[in-house]
């Protein structure tokens, strides 16, 4: 299973920008990778454990702004596109990850 949390958080002040950096350094030191700026993934082995990491994004939600969570499969994941424009020099494809279960 892969759990993905999609976030909107208001960085129009100093302490909305730390908040949102904080959250985001929660996601990455929790086993998260980032797909977009406010869209990171991370493998799951099973409802429990979806349960177990919304609980743990519950706990630590800045208080503004919004977070939304989704589950998909692997099956379901595998089948994500990457559509690009122009390419930006910047632009870098993730690299693929092996999961074994």
């Amino acid at each position: 299973m892969w759990l993905f949390v999609f976030f909107d958080l208001p960085v129009t002040t100093k302490t909305g920008r730390r908040l949102a950096t904080r959250f985001r350094k929660f996601l990455k030191d929790d086993g998260y990778m980032m797909l977009q700026f406010s869209v990171y993934a991370r493998v799951c082995r099973g409802d429990e454990a979806v349960e177990k990491h919304v609980a743990r994004v519950t706990r630590n939600l800045p208080k503004s702004g919004n977070v939304r969570t989704l589950q998909v499969t692997d099956k379901q994941y595998g089948r994500m596109r990457l559509l690009l424009g122009e390419s930006d020099k910047n632009e870098k494809v993730a690299p693929q990850q092996l999961v074994l279960l």
